[in-house]
């Protein structure tokens, strides 16, 4: 190939990727310009709706705007277009919130956002958005397995849980729990039947991607069965991963029945072990996730594992109903929830 030749398919390359990059830019630009003019669309609405507080005329007002807006702009502006911008407005009151959220959410993502009853599962859902950059179907696949209900944030008072979003938001910064999760779904493994520990373990790594994206973003494998030695005995941990967001090593013990109290002090010993011999002194202490196939809540809170670097979760290979789903992660917020007020109340007597 000729000198001359060469330097023109270089040329050629770096143009198409200066027009990539551009489009790129446009396309965030005219996004946020669309979801920015939607919130002003809304707030305007809401304000007028407000001022005269009559059911029939906010239903009159929107009517008119849709048919007098579509009929000069298009079919973005039907009733049921404007009715998602007023609620997105509702939702979303802050501005300064929303001039944040839309460098990197689409419309599209705040219409599945805005229609959350509570809250702090629309700033969960809206930082984890922007963190682990998700596209819409990903967003609503989240909302589905009720994400926010599985992760251990969810267990915490509300005033708890609203402190860590906001480190999330201002300082980008993932606790571990915004990372764990319980139940955690391995429906894709297609295990049926009888199996051992090693079985689920080798499907595991088959399915390494699909592991991987249950676990969530920022999870790297490292090692299955490492070997570990002390005092002479011989130890193997099942899966190691590094977390590179929360800087840790982690391990995961696989367990077929329920968890056992032995287990707590089997993982302490592999932490312990990786902390004293393989952390970097760049990292924070390792730390593990139990997956057992059932777990009792008193024993958990017997051992404290709510303060140590553990987490013990279920895993589910079946999917159940949705409404199963909800009744079990509605019971285990509840519990969690009337454990932490027991603690408060018991401080308050000492």
């Amino acid at each position: 190939m000729s000198k001359k030749l060469q330097n023109n398919n270089a040329i050629l390359n770096e143009v198409k990727s200066l027009i990539e990059q551009s489009k790129s830019q446009i396309a965030t630009t005219v996004n946020s310009a669309i979801s920015l003019l939607y919130w002003e669309i809304g707030n305007r609405i809401n304000k007028e709706v407000l001022q005269d507080k009559r059911a029939e005329y906010g239903k009159q007002i929107v009517d008119t705007l849709a048919k007098q807006l579509t009929l000069e702009y298009g079919r973005g502006f039907t009733v049921k277009n404007l009715r998602h911008m007023m609620k997105f407005a509702e939702v979303f009151s802050d501005k300064q919130i929303v001039l944040s959220l839309i460098r990197q959410l689409s419309w599209t993502h705040f219409i599945s956002l805005i229609y959350l009853k509570q809250a702090l599962q629309r700033d969960f859902y809206a930082q984890m958005c922007c963190v682990e950059s998700w596209n819409t179907r990903t967003l609503k696949k989240k909302i589905d397995s009720m994400l926010f209900e599985r992760t251990a944030i969810s267990k915490k008072p509300e005033i708890l849980i609203e402190k860590e979003l906001a480190l999330l938001s201002d300082e980008n910064t993932l606790t571990p729990e915004l990372v764990f999760r319980d139940p955690y779904f391995l429906d894709f493994l297609g295990l049926k039947g009888a199996f051992q520990e090693k079985d689920l373990e080798s499907a595991i790594l088959r399915d390494i991607e699909s592991f991987i994206m249950e676990l969530g973003i920022g999870f790297t494998f490292v090692e299955r069965q490492k070997r570990i030695i002390v005092d002479e005995d011989n130890y193997y941990i099942d899966l190691l991963f590094y977390h590179r967001y929360l800087q840790r090593l982690v391990v995961i013990e696989l367990k077929l029945g329920d968890f056992k109290p032995t287990h707590k002090g089997q993982m302490e010993l592999y932490l312990r072990w990786l902390d004293k011999y393989e952390r970097q002194p760049s990292e924070k202490s390792p730390i593990g996730i139990i997956l057992c196939t059932g777990k009792k809540q008193e024993n958990i809170q017997l051992l404290e594992l709510d303060k140590s670097s553990i987490h013990v979760a279920e895993y589910l290979l079946e999917l159940p109903s949705i409404e199963k789903l909800k009744e079990k992660l509605t019971k285990a917020v509840e519990t969690a929830q009337n454990s932490i007020t027991k603690k408060e109340i018991g401080k308050d007597y000492e």
